[in-house]
C-alpha cells in the first residue's frame, strides 16, 4: 500500500525525506519505516494476554516483563543499579460513609449532599476524616504566580481554615492575552494546583468552584472520578495534603455566596483583578467520612544509553505501558486493550531505542528510555520519577513525552500541546520543516492538555518537555476523513474498542517517529541547556538549577 501511494505521487514529497533519512541512518529499516519490531511491539503489548495492563495485576507485571526483556535485547543498560526496574509505592484510597457537607452561618445552615453537591476526598493516611467548623474563606483563583505579579493570598493567613476557589486562572476569565496566557490555560489553572497551593498556604481544606466552561468539562466528569476508589504514590500520602480536597457545584456554589452576603458575580468579577483581595465568608464547614487504604508497587521500567562525552546529561524518551485493565459488565469481561493509548508510545520508545543504538557513534550524552506505570490513574509513576529521579533533575537537557500516537496516516502537520513554552519549539519547527511538515499549537490551549500526561511531572521540576503528534491535515486524505477520525478515537478512547483495526495506517506512526528521532538526536549531541520561555510558569525551577551544569 505504501509503494503505491509512493508511486501515485501522494506521499511523494514526505517519503521523499523519509527516504533520505532512512538510507542514511538505517537502509535495511525500508521506505520511510521506522523500526523494525514497531507493530510486532504494538500487537503484543495490546493483545488480550497482556490483559488491558493495569498496574499491579498479572496482566501489567506480563507488560512489566515483556518491556524489561525488549531492553536487554535492544541493548540498553539498567538505569538503577544493575535493575531497569524502580518500583512505584502506590495507594489506593477508598472513602465510604460520607456526611454532608454543611456551611453554617448565623443565617442558619446549608447541607450539600455528596456526589450532586459536592465531592470530597483525602490523601492523608487517615481512617476517620473530620473537617469541623472550618472557617471559609474566598481566595479567589487560589493562585502565586510571582512570574505574573499574583498572589491570592497576599497577606492572608488561612492556616486551619477552608479555601474556596475558581478554577482556570484570570487570563482565561477575562481573554486578555497579556494576563497570564489569555485563553490558554497555564498549570496555575489547574486543579492540582489549587489543592498545592492550598496545602502550601497552610490550610485545612480548599473547595474549588466548579463551571463547565473554564474546566472543559461537565460536572458528570468530576462526580465520576472523584468517587470510587482513588490513587495515588504512597510516600505522599501525610499531613503535605489537605485534610480534605474536593468539588463544589456550581448552584449549592451560588447559595453559600449569598448566605455569607457576597454577590457572586460581583465575586466573580473582582477575582479577575490583579489587586484582587480575599474575603473572609463569615461562614464554617464540617463533613466527615471514611478511608480505607490499600498498598501496592508498579514499576516504571527505565534503560539508557550511556553518552561518550557527557554522560552525566541526558535526554529522555517516555511513555507509560499501563492501561485500564478488565472490567466485568453483566456478567462478562471486558479488556480495555490500550492499543493507541499507550501501546503506540511504548513501542515508538522502543523503536528509537534502537534506532540509537544502531548508530555506529553513540550520542554525546546519555538518553533514557523510560515506560512508567500508572499514568491513567494520575500520573504516578511519572510523577514518582519526577521526584526520586535516577537521574539528576539539574542535568536533564529536556524530554519527549509519547502519549496515543498517531495511527491513521501521515499528516503535513504536527499538534505540538503546550506550543510556545519553551525553546524546544525552534527544534520542532527546524525538524518539521525537514520532513515537509509545519508545527501547529494545540487547537484547545483552555483544555489544559499540556497539563494532562506524563511529561507534566518532568516540566514541574524545570525540565522542558515536548508534546506533539501527527495532527489532522491528512496526506492524500480530505476533510471528511480527518472528521471521521476524530470522531473515531473519540469513541474508542478509553473504551474495550481501543484495539488494533482496519482504520490503522502505520505511516502515521513512523512519520512521527523520524520526528521525535530526529529531535532527541540533536539534543543528545549538542550543548545546548534549552530553557522555558521567561514568563513560563516552570522556567523558575529550571533556572535555579543552572548552577549545576557545566558551564557552556
Amino acid at each position: 500500500m505504501l509503494l503505491k501511494r509512493l508511486l501515485t505521487g501522494t506521499l511523494f514529497p514526505v517519503y521523499l525525506i523519509l527516504l533520505v533519512a532512512s538510507s542514511c541512518s538505517s537502509p535495511e529499516a525500508g521506505i520511510g519505516t521506522f523500526g523494525y519490531n514497531l507493530e510486532r511491539d504494538i500487537e503484543t503489548l495490546a493483545s488480550d494476554e497482556f490483559e488491558g495492563r493495569a498496574p499491579a495485576t498479572p496482566g501489567g507485571q506480563k507488560a512489566v516483563d515483556y518491556i524489561k526483556s525488549r531492553f536487554v535485547e535492544i541493548g540498553l543498560k539498567p538505569a538503577n543499579g544493575d535493575s531497569y526496574l524502580q518500583d512505584v509505592p502506590l495507594m489506593e484510597v477508598t472513602g465510604s460513609d460520607f456526611s454532608p457537607l454543611v456551611i453554617s452561618g448565623n443565617e442558619g445552615n446549608i447541607s450539600l449532599n455528596y456526589l450532586d453537591d459536592m465531592v470530597i476526598g483525602t490523601y492523608r493516611i487517615q481512617e476517620d476524616v473530620r473537617l469541623e467548623n472550618s472557617e471559609l474563606v474566598f481566595a479567589g483563583y487560589g493562585i502565586v504566580a510571582p512570574e505574573y505579579g499574583w498572589n491570592d493570598y497576599e497577606g492572608l493567613d488561612v492556616e486551619g481554615k477552608t479555601v474556596v476557589v475558581l478554577v482556570n486562572d484570570p487570563g482565561f476569565a477575562t481573554g486578555d492575552d497579556s494576563l497570564f496566557t489569555g485563553n490558554a490555560m497555564t498549570y496555575y489553572g489547574r486543579w492540582t494546583y489549587k489543592f498545592e497551593e492550598a496545602a502550601r498556604q497552610g490550610a485545612a481544606a480548599a473547595l474549588i468552584i466548579h463551571q463547565t466552561e473554564p474546566a472543559s468539562y461537565g460536572w458528570d466528569v468530576v462526580r465520576n472520578s472523584w468517587s470510587g476508589t482513588q490513587y495515588g504514590v504512597a510516600a505522599q500520602g501525610g499531613t503535605e495534603r489537605l485534610l480534605v480536597e474536593g468539588w463544589i457545584h456550581l448552584d449549592p456554589a451560588k447559595k453559600i455566596f449569598e448566605m455569607a452576603g457576597i454577590d457572586f458575580d460581583s465575586a466573580l468579577e473582582r477575582a479577575k483583578d490583579q489587586g484582587f483581595q480575599p474575603e473572609p465568608m463569615e461562614l464554617s464547614a464540617s463533613a466527615t467520612f471514611k478511608n480505607e487504604f490499600d498498598h501496592s508497587t508498579s514499576p516504571n521500567v527505565i534503560g539508557y544509553i550511556e553518552g561518550s562525552k557527557y554522560p552525566e546529561e541526558t535526554v529522555i524518551y517516555m511513555g507509560h505501558w499501563d492501561h485500564l485493565g478488565m472490567v466485568e459488565v453483566d456478567g462478562e469481561v471486558q479488556i480495555y486493550n490500550g492499543a493507541v493509548d499507550n501501546a503506540t508510545g511504548v513501542a515508538g520508545l522502543m523503536a528509537i531505542a534502537e534506532k540509537f543504538m544502531e548508530s555506529d557513534n553513540r550520542p554525546g550524552r546519555s538518553v533514557v528510555f523510560m515506560a512508567v506505570t500508572a499514568e491513567e490513574s494520575g500520573l504516578l509513576g511519572s510523577r514518582y520519577y519526577s521526584e526520586n529521579p535516577l537521574f539528576p533533575i539539574a542535568t536533564t537537557v529536556a524530554g519527549i513525552n509519547m502519549d496515543a500516537l498517531n495511527v491513521y496516516g501521515p499528516t503535513r502537520d504536527i499538534v505540538a500541546v503546550g506550543y510556545g513554552f519553551s525553546e524546544l519549539d525552534e527544534y520542532m519547527k527546524r525538524h518539521a520543516s525537514e520532513f515537509n511538515r509545519v508545527v501547529r499549537p494545540d487547537p484547545h490551549p483552555e483544555r489544559g492538555y499540556y497539563y494532562r500526561s506524563d511529561h507534566f511531572n518532568m516540566a514541574k521540576q524545570g525540565v522542558p518537555m515536548i508534546y506533539a503528534n501527527g495532527g489532522s491535515d491528512y496526506i492524500g486524505r480530505d476533510e471528511d476523513y480527518a472528521e471521521m477520525v476524530s470522531q473515531d478515537w473519540a469513541d474508542r478512547y478509553h473504551q474495550p474498542s481501543d484495539v488494533v483495526h482496519d482504520l490503522w495506517d502505520y505511516d502515521g506512526i513512523h512519520q512521527d517517529l523520524w520526528f521525535f528521532y530526529i529531535i532527541g538526536k540533536e539534543l543528545a549531541n549538542n550543548d545546548d541547556f534549552p530553557n522555558w520561555m521567561p514568563e513560563n510558569e516552570f522556567r523558575a525551577a529550571r533556572d535555579a538549577t543552572e548552577h549545576l551544569r557545566r558551564s557552556q
